[in-house]
């Protein structure tokens, strides 16, 4: 006989999206439970963005190390290469995990939420049945958050093996590197997995059916990342198809099929698929809820609600972009929505990155999107070269720069772009300034700290209102 519980609450996912669900619910005095069937933190920081980011830092260490063992800088000298040791480094990766992980598991204890470890089936739309280690525990709640993230694409001519064919999650824990890695697909994801394992000493070809890598950013602020691919010597075989794959004794053999209808092959040792993400919609009773889809994600209202009352829908689920911030955000909404506080999710922005070399951030809308929606613009445009801080850390050097995309009638900033060295860690100034509907002259006057990455912000903005400090002027 199964166990039987009762919630205000349930939230069947233990993710960016559902975790922070959880939480907040339980701060807001509602008894919640959390059932994931893998380890708490889900694909984000299990295997996705936490442990890819820490393989991305061991890869620049290791390059930034090898290129002064090859030619001294700064005067730091050294005597011999470093040797990469990949069980160390997964080690070290592993560890970063196993430390957030059990972080979420306390952050869910400390705000009174029950996790339950097992996997959710649903018999209706508030009824599931959980399968755990212990025996079935059957669910009943007031109020359901479906937060049950998304699984990579498979091609269907070229499966996952985990040996040969590999997902990026496969990626992430490699005992050994591959010598020749071919990457089919450049979104985001391939070209951060790809130029680290390129950083490790991978010989890395990238194979793209679009014109180009990264079609979710402009043209402009890709050309840096292109220029340092080409300097570095790697492949990019763009208006190329990856038709299928033959395993060999000399690796995988893939056949290849240019836009003009010609055919290559190309041998390496393993090969890495990264052609987008799905929603997970299977094998947890999604058709016994009477949930509507828009597509192939679950429909929502602008309180996260589905078709169905009481049941609310989180994270990659619903739909682009199918990011973790967004996830946790919509998690947060929906904890207060259900408590009863008067929330929507309809954020200005949401920050795209891409962590490669060097780092993209993308927050609103480019000068060509802004023009296509028809407003009349001024932009702004800042280079990293012209950086005292950038300098003093060799972040020069990458042709990088900040842009800013503002309405001329009323100077509102409608978009902020950067390609360069840790431009990263600038997407919440970006965001802050879209989300405050802030315009140029609250950016350019605001005093930012000297020296700084953070400068070229305000320069940018500087530079639209046509009253550059440290570029010249633009005729």
């Amino acid at each position: 006989m199964s166990e039987t519980k009762t919630c205000d609450v349930l939230v069947v996912g233990g993710g960016p999206g559902g975790y922070p669900a959880a939480i907040r619910a339980g701060q807001n005095g509602l008894k919640t439970i959390l059932v994931e069937a893998d380890r708490l933190g889900g694909t984000c920081l299990i295997r996705g963005c936490i442990p890819s980011k820490a393989i991305i830092h061991a890869s620049d260490e290791f390059n930034r190390t090898k290129a002064l063992a090859e030619e001294s800088s700064m005067g730091i000298h050294l005597s011999a290469e470093p040797t990469l040791a990949m069980k160390e480094l997964k080690t070290f990766k592993d560890g970063i995990v196993d430390k957030l992980s059990s972080g979420v598991e306390g952050l869910l204890k400390a705000a009174g939420v029950e996790s339950i470890k097992g996997w959710a089936s649903f018999t209706n739309a508030k009824t599931c049945r959980v399968q755990t280690s212990d025996g079935e525990i059957e669910i009943s709640a007031k109020n359901v958050v479906l937060a049950t993230g998304s699984t990579e694409t498979e091609l269907s001519d070229i499966p996952f093996d985990g040996e040969h064919i590999l997902s990026s999650r496969d990626v992430l824990d490699l005992d050994e590197l591959p010598e020749k890695v071919a990457i089919i697909g450049s979104g985001y994801i391939g070209v951060e997995l790809g130029t680290a394992l390129h950083k490790l000493g991978a010989d890395v070809t990238f194979l793209e059916a679009a014109p180009r890598i990264l079609m979710s950013f402009d043209d402009e602020l890709v050309r840096p990342v292109q220029s340092w691919m080409k300097t570095r010597k790697i492949d990019v075989l763009t208006d190329t198809i990856a038709k299928s794959a033959k395993i060999t004794d000399s690796g995988v053999e893939l056949t290849l099929q240019k836009s003009d209808e010609t055919t290559d092959t190309l041998t390496v040792d393993k090969v890495i698929v990264s052609v987008g993400r799905k929603p997970v919609l299977e094998d947890w009773g999604f058709k016994t809820m009477g949930v509507d889809l828009a597509g192939k994600f679950i429909k929502v209202d602008a309180t996260c609600q589905t078709s169905m009352s009481g049941v609310y829908a989180i994270g990659d689920i619903t739909g682009e972009p199918m990011l973790a911030h967004r996830a946790t955000a919509q998690g947060e909404c929906v904890a207060d929505v259900i408590a009863g506080e008067k929330r929507h999710f309809d954020p200005v922005a949401i920050p795209a990155i891409c962590f490669c070399e060097p780092e993209l951030v993308s927050v609103g809308l480019s000068a060509k999107e802004a023009e296509d929606k028809g407003d009349e613009i001024i932009t702004g445009r800042f280079p990293f070269a012209a950086s005292g801080r950038a300098l003093s850390m060799q972040a020069a050097d990458s042709k990088g720069f900040v842009r800013v995309t503002a309405r001329k009638e009323d100077h509102v900033i409608l978009g902020i772009q950067a390609v360069g060295q840790h431009v990263s860690e600038l997407s919440g100034e970006f965001t802050l300034a879209l989300e405050m509907g802030a315009v140029l002259e609250d950016v350019a006057h605001t005093i930012h700290a000297h020296p700084s990455l953070s400068e070229a912000t305000a320069e940018s903005m500087l530079a639209a209102l046509g009253t550059p400090i440290h570029v010249a002027k633009s005729s």
